[in-house]
């Protein structure tokens, strides 16, 4: 079955830096477009940043673009994000997905991991 499992997520001080893994299973991972969303309680869920196949293409949300980087590791199907210069806003839960696109771009995400914490304080 399809599993996607994070890791990484702890506790920094502002100005320094983590990197979130997600190790998935079960589907074809290097075909899939791939992305990280961050979530606090009661407020709407953000893409932060979004890869697809080959690496040519990615996206990242305005408030984290130049200090954070996606990246995959198709042969250890393994999607990661480096995350510099954090910022106490960039505290949240943070979530890896994958999903079927149909042009680069665009992505239709169907699995969803479970998270792990990202506090900056």
């Amino acid at each position: 079955h399809v599993q996607l499992v994070e890791s990484g997520g702890g506790s920094v001080q502002p100005g320094g830096s983590l990197t979130l893994s997600c190790t998935a299973s079960g589907f074809s991972f290097s075909a899939n477009c791939l992305g990280w969303f961050r979530q606090i309680p009661g407020k709407e869920r953000e893409g932060v940043a979004a890869i697809w196949p080959g690496g040519g293409t990615t996206y990242y949300a305005d408030s984290v673009k130049g200090r954070f980087t996606i990246s995959q590791d198709n042969a250890k199907k393994s999607l990661y994000l480096q995350m510099d210069s954090l910022k106490p806003e960039d505290t949240e839960t943070y979530t890896c997905a994958a999903g079927q696109w149909t042009a680069p771009g665009t992505c239709q995400y169907n699995y969803y991991g479970q998270g792990t914490q990202v506090t900056v304080s």
